[in-house]
């Protein structure tokens, strides 16, 4: 029995806002409260830095989850380990919520904080990839761009709903010290309403039908290596330019509106809660588009727009004007990252076989955050009293053009039939009947 894409699109769009709204909250906090609150007295810069490495850690745990869960996901299936993941994280996230700060607690309380963002980016690690697939796994060959879109428009819908409460809790509460807790508290509430949802839908077809087969992987991380290990590269090196891209837009610039360029911490949050509102919109408009063109042509495309926008981007920041500023986000948000993250779901579920999708899919997208996302605020934070925001540009830039570089070699997959293996992994599964 299958589920209507509808249903199972807006769970997996609604599963992961709820994701990626505890991910970003914790951006967030790291980029304004987490220096004063957990490393204070080491310096502006110094705090900062380590502050931004807390965050970093969710990054290296993600391919942890990412091949733990996809191993799991390709064995058990999709829809366990959905609920699973999001239990993870929501716990995760509620307890950051209630941390003792340094000076109650000491040392220990940058420690529990790295051990909390262990197990959320180890939640979010595992989360990703069974989302996207139980979207693309029911969609028609003609919609799979589209549907696969859906949980990706949940990463601006997070970061509309986590900038959007730390907005409103700052109006209210002005500069109170136990402000920044709030949104980390109100994710207990997300959760239930999370798995509610998720639990309503059934098992993905194309998942049903290899267990079904039982020709399920034995080991489903070895096998998609052995099986697929240009289409792994290519999926690490693609996205490695177009998430250090994002997370410089989305984390980076609320530190060099503040603290660089000495502005309100407003005119960032509202700049950035314009942008994802805006790219809820986009992301599908790009998806649905690469149903009819192809993936290439908008990952291409939108890699090497956001490598030239970042020279624009730092340019209209250091205007001051507000207007500008948010022109500045808008475009690299809505437009450049719409175009290539929008199309990214479905371009990362083709490249590998029903057998080893969700292993392939998550552990390529996750190692590729570690060199990407992970490591651009701090480098970032490092490079700007080194060269200012020139060098800040030229650094993504260098990555985005790696982005492109892996699009180009990378085969067009729109019209492929995600029903049916490559060869090396029909050979696999004789062998290990055999």
């Amino acid at each position: 029995m299958s589920t209507p894409i509808r249903r199972v699109v807006v769970a997996s769009f609604i599963g992961t806002t709820i994701e990626w709204y505890d991910y970003f909250i914790f951006a967030t906090a790291a980029a304004l409260f987490f220096p004063q609150v957990f490393f204070p007295g080491f310096g502006d810069t110094t705090g900062t830095i380590l502050s931004y490495t807390t965050f970093a850690v969710g990054f290296v745990a993600r391919p942890l989850g990412g091949v733990v869960f996809g191993h799991y996901g390709d064995k058990i299936g999709r829809k366990t380990m959905l609920v699973t993941t999001l239990m993870i994280m929501g716990i995760a996230t509620f307890l950051v919520g209630v941390l003792p700060g340094y000076d109650a607690i000491g040392i220990a309380a940058p420690i529990l904080l790295v051990l909390l963002r262990v197990l959320q980016g180890i939640g979010l690690g595992g989360e990703w990839g069974g989302a996207v697939l139980m979207a693309v796994e029911h969609s028609p060959d003609d919609q799979r761009g589209l549907n696969g879109s859906w949980p990706q428009m949940g990463v601006p819908a997070g970061l509309v709903l986590g900038t959007g409460v730390f907005a409103a809790v700052n109006a209210v509460s002005g500069d109170a010290a136990w402000a920044w807790r709030v949104p980390f508290l109100l994710s207990a509430i997300l959760i239930v309403v999370g798995l509610f949802i998720r639990l309503s839908i059934y098992e993905s077809p194309a998942f049903s039908r290899v267990r079904e087969s039982g020709t399920e992987a034995r080991m489903p991380i070895v096998d998609v290596l052995r099986t697929y290990p240009k289409n792994v590269l290519l999926g690490v090196g693609s996205r490695i330019g177009i998430d250090a891209a994002f997370y410089i837009l989305a984390v980076y610039t609320l530190t060099h509106v503040t603290a660089n360029l000495g502005l309100a911490q407003g005119i960032g949050l509202a700049a950035i809660t314009i942008a994802a509102l805006l790219e809820i919109f986009t992301i599908p408009a790009f998806a649905s588009l690469s149903d009819r063109v192809g993936r290439r042509p908008l990952l291409i495309g939108g890699a090497a727009f956001m490598g030239v926008w970042t020279f624009a981007l730092f340019a209209l920041l250091n205007t001051r004007s507000t207007v500008l500023i948010v022109v500045a986000v808008v475009v690299g948000l809505a437009v450049g990252h719409a175009a290539v993250y929008g199309t990214q779901a479905s371009f990362y579920a083709e490249l590998f076989g029903t057998r080893v999708r969700y292993s392939g899919a998550s552990f390529s997208y996750q190692i590729s955050g570690i060199f990407g996302g992970a490591l651009a605020p701090i480098i970032a934070a490092t490079l700007f009293p080194i060269g200012g925001t020139t060098l800040i540009s030229t650094y993504i830039a260098a990555l985005c053009a790696l982005s492109v570089l892996c699009y180009f070699l990378a085969e067009e997959t729109s019209q492929k039939d995600i029903y049916a293996d490559e060869p090396e992994e029909r050979e696999l599964v004789s062998e290990q009947r055999g």
